[in-house]
């Protein structure tokens, strides 16, 4: 696919509208913010998820989006088979790394069931390739509970201490060390479930607090939801609700960075024409965060956010 900018007028969610997107994860590098997503084809009438591969877009003013078009999808990873789910990508010593939750082919290495792989590249943009030729998680290695799609859903942040952490999971959340290569682990697997949690965390910190967000029951799935830990493994106190329900899907996925002076919170809704819980789109609005680093809760517009130079 070729190179191109989605042009609005002004600011609007949502801000991919050529295709159906979906859980969202920026990065900002240099100057500028990529968004590594998801990607919807499901028709209309279909009522599972259709999801192929991911994608990757950019910005220097939260308005114009560059984009890449498709960076990477589960046919990179020789080891898996099915559909590309929520993944994030980090960049250490050089290089770029793209964890993305998809299912393992039945072999020598697992019975199948949900995995974690990892993609590395030199660029923001890639080209990716698989970093080891194998999944990082396999379905056999979290046994805490019996559905075959636990495994999903990483989110990777390095700490001050350059020690990374991958949390993930659906059902309860997991977490586990890195080590500095970033294709091994060096620690056991650690399970528990905050409160209301389903899926999708992401994890970072702000100045001496980190920020457990996720997706979660709420008063009915899925809602936005965080903890809060003195650690980057606890123990979590849990905050409360900070997005409702979105409009038109079941499911909304949390990616949240800071950019040029403010704090951004993407996630993703169903609003776009034909739109809906399998065909998902990806929203952005500012982020506010109360004087003792409580989060305020999530104001959803359709304006978007204010562009920034």
């Amino acid at each position: 696919m070729a190179l191109g900018f989605y042009l609005p007028s002004q600011a609007q969610n949502p801000i991919i509208r050529a295709v159906f997107t979906a859980d969202p994860a920026p990065l900002v590098y240099r100057d500028t913010l990529f968004l590594y997503t998801g990607h919807d084809t499901a028709s209309v009438k279909e009522t599972n998820y259709k999801m192929p591969d991911w994608r990757i877009y950019s910005t220097t003013d939260m308005v114009h989006w560059k984009d890449y078009g498709v960076r990477l999808s589960p046919r990179t990873f020789a080891w898996a088979t099915g559909d590309a789910y929520a993944a994030q990508c980090v960049y250490r010593n050089g290089k770029f790394y793209w964890f993305v939750a998809t299912f393992h082919k039945k072999d020598e290495n697992s019975q199948g069931g949900s995995a974690i792989g990892v993609a590395v590249s030199d660029r923001p943009t890639g080209p990716f390739k698989d970093a080891i030729g194998k999944a990082l998680i396999v379905n056999e290695m979290t046994k805490d509970l019996p559905h075959s799609w636990d495994d999903i859903d990483p989110t990777v942040f390095i700490d001050d201490d350059k020690q990374a952490y991958m949390y993930w999971g659906n059902g309860s959340c997991k977490w586990v060390k890195l080590k500095d290569n970033m294709t091994e682990l060096t620690s056991p697997i650690t399970t528990f479930k905050p409160k209301n949690y389903i899926e999708g965390p992401w994890l970072y910190k702000r100045k001496k607090l980190y920020y457990l967000v996720y997706a979660s029951a709420g008063t009915k799935p899925e809602m936005i939801e965080y903890c809060t830990a003195p650690t980057a493994t606890g123990p979590w106190t849990y905050r409360g609700i900070i997005q409702e329900n979105v409009p038109n899907s079941f499911t909304t996925h949390p990616g949240i960075i800071d950019y040029k002076g403010k704090s951004y919170f993407f996630y993703h809704n169903g609003t776009l024409p034909t739109g809906g819980s399998y065909r998902r789109s990806i929203c952005v609005d500012e982020m506010h965060y109360n004087a003792d680093g409580t989060i305020q809760p999530i104001v959803q517009t359709t304006k978007g956010v204010a562009p920034v130079k």
